[in-house]
């Protein structure tokens, strides 16, 4: 592990780096999550130094006091913003709750990454009240519910799914609670045409949270954009259906590369 001081906390990133010349992409995971979740996307370091950061109270990341919402946003877009500038990121890729952070940092902040990939996500993330209540009071429910067909997995194998399920109650009832909340808020569609960056929005075809029609919006509304389904997977495709996931990330970047949006 890596890791970056900034804003009075230290941030802690991944980098899988096999001597690859290009700019690296950086990885950001989603509610609950931590940067273990890309781990099958190393296998692009052959050609892209691979960084997955772990948002603040993730992972081995430190944590803040926060409140969910716009601060909660607010304070994983530093986190992101700080690893980027450190490793000098060509693409920034995030999945769900890190799919908002990307879009609010193209949007709010002096950074401007020089493409993003939004995964699971979209431009308004309605969390279920069911779901916000257990993650109150019930979070072994809560966990249970996010693991039913078509949400976070299609077809996954059973030590997928324990492993994910893991990693939620490792991240712990608080911070998860804090992630869902800061989704629920979240609110870009009035404002997408002003990201400049251009946009790769992908999905898993079978995804019930942030369902294709999701992408599809952020494809026609985001003024330089492309949609891709990953078939016979749901909201983590990146980790039910690596390679295809990674097929189409490698697409994208040498579109990019062609036209010299990462020199």
């Amino acid at each position: 592990m890596h890791s970056v001081s900034h804003h009075g906390r230290t941030t802690a990133y991944r980098r899988f780096d096999r001597g690859a010349d290009g700019p690296p992409i950086v990885f950001v995971h989603g509610s609950g999550g931590s940067s273990s979740v890309w781990k099958s996307q190393a296998r692009l370091a052959d050609e892209y130094p691979v960084v997955a950061v772990d948002l603040s109270g993730h992972g081995d990341s430190e944590d803040v006091d926060a409140d969910p919402g716009y601060s909660t946003l607010s304070m994983y877009a530093d986190d992101v913003i700080a690893v980027a500038r450190e490793v000098d990121a060509g693409v920034l890729v995030g999945n769900s709750l890190g799919g908002a952070v990307l879009l609010h940092v193209a949007l709010e902040r002096e950074y401007d990454p020089r493409a993003i990939v939004l995964a699971g996500t979209g431009a308004k993330l309605s969390v279920l009240d069911d779901l916000l209540a257990w993650l109150d009071d019930d979070f072994d429910r809560a966990v249970e519910f996010l693991h039913g067909p078509d949400r976070l997995f299609h077809d996954a194998d059973d030590e997928l799914r324990d492993a994910s399920s893991e990693m939620f109650r490792a991240t712990g009832q608080d911070v998860v609670r804090r992630d869902f909340r800061t989704v629920n808020e979240f609110d870009v569609r009035g404002e997408l045409h002003r990201v400049d960056a251009p946009a790769l929005a992908v999905c898993g075809a079978e995804d019930q949270l942030t369902p294709p029609w999701y992408h599809e919006y952020l494809a026609e509304n985001l003024p330089d954009s492309a949609y891709a389904a990953i078939e016979d997977a749901a909201h983590l495709a990146m980790l039910e259906r690596p390679g295809a996931f990674n097929s189409v990330l490698r697409r994208f970047i040498d579109g990019l590369e062609a036209n010299g949006t990462l020199e």
